[in-house]
């Protein structure tokens, strides 16, 4: 079967786009797996899918590469919200899309695109970790190193934490023991900072079912959340990440935006088995 995709990223977070608005596609586990490899598919952190919606404009369906599929993806909506206005599929500026983390509201603001990225969620249950309560600077020993973690959900799980130096780490040794840690039932994501000021921080993160990423939209929301929870950082923070920056704010409504940059990269057909 021969299928047409987009090839779209944010700050770096990189992303294959099917249009599933008039013809369903079968099998997207499967091929998630095929089309995100980066050496015999396209290449992608992640499959995004576009569906109508009986509650919202759009439903946004997320795979990892791995062929998992997952909550939200705060880089992804933004090149959703560009992807349905850029391509006539939409009019609206403002748009409201259904995923697996409930109703997100993407907005287009000239050349970026902002995101509400709804409310945090900080009770341990029900990020979930393995311990009742809030989880900040909360002592978790991995690989023989006990680390002071701080945990949010942004419609999926993150683990926050601290360090002096981010450059050195070797992410492909230490996060896979962050990501299947038995404190984590649905796995993490972990985003290891190191603060530059009150407003601003370096982040590298490891996704689950992903690896390494260049960026995460809403481990940087869980950032924005964990600085303040700790007293490292503002309500308004920038995150640089390995892709670009990403602005965060957290709001005295209790609701996290997120604003950055989205692209196209190119589109293409390709057959898929």
């Amino acid at each position: 079967m021969e299928i047409a995709f987009t090839k779209m990223h944010g700050c770096g977070n990189d992303f294959v786009f099917l249009d599933c608005l008039k013809k369903n596609i079968d099998g997207l586990e499967s091929i998630a797996k095929q089309l995100c490899d980066r050496r015999f598919g396209i290449g992608a952190d992640q499959l995004l899918t576009i569906h109508s919606s009986k509650v919202a404009d759009f439903k946004m369906e997320i795979y990892n590469a791995d062929g998992s599929q997952v909550e939200m993806c705060g880089n992804g909506i933004r090149c959703f919200a560009k992807y349905v206005y850029d391509h006539g599929i939409t009019k609206k500026r403002e748009l409201e899309v259904e995923t697996l983390a409930g109703i997100i509201r993407p907005k287009i603001v000239g050349e970026l695109v902002e995101v509400d990225m709804g409310e945090p969620i900080l009770e341990g249950r029900k990020i979930p970790v393995d311990a009742d309560g809030q989880i900040i600077n909360h002592p978790l020993m991995v690989d023989g190193v006990t680390y002071q973690i701080t945990c949010v959900s942004m419609g999926n799980p993150h683990c926050v934490l601290y360090l002096d130096d981010i450059d050195s780490l070797d992410l492909e040794r230490i996060g896979p023991p962050f990501e299947h840690h038995p404190f984590f039932p649905k796995r993490v994501n972990t985003e290891f900072i190191k603060i530059l000021s009150p407003n601003e921080v370096r982040m590298r993160v490891w996704e689950r079912g992903a690896g390494e990423t260049w960026a995460c939209g809403t481990g940087a929301a869980a950032v924005g959340v964990a600085g303040v929870l700790t007293g490292r950082t503002e309500r308004e923070v920038t995150i640089h990440v390995k892709g670009g920056d990403l602005f965060i704010e957290w709001r005295d409504n209790n609701r996290v935006y997120m604003t950055g940059g989205a692209e196209e990269v190119f589109h293409g057909t390709v057959k898929v088995h």
